[in-house]
């Protein structure tokens, strides 16, 4: 079995950061602070927190709708 070497770095780098820049944007866009992503990145907590944003309300859209 191989150890982890400097590939497997930069493949899972790439891989957080393809993840990360859309959930940034989007979190931008709905008006929330894109600090948020991180809670996405973490296994599990993603889940808690996709729960907690699906019923929360989204201040960009409340404002549009004024």
């Amino acid at each position: 079995m191989q150890s982890f070497n400097l590939w497997h770095s930069i493949i899972l780098t790439v891989f957080v950061v393809l993840q990360a820049i859309p959930i940034a944007k989007i979190l931008g866009r709905v008006g929330l602070s894109k600090w948020w992503t991180i809670a996405f990145l973490i296994p599990f907590i993603n889940l808690v927190t996709l729960w907690i944003f699906a019923s929360a309300r989204w201040p960009a859209i409340d404002r549009a709708a004024r």
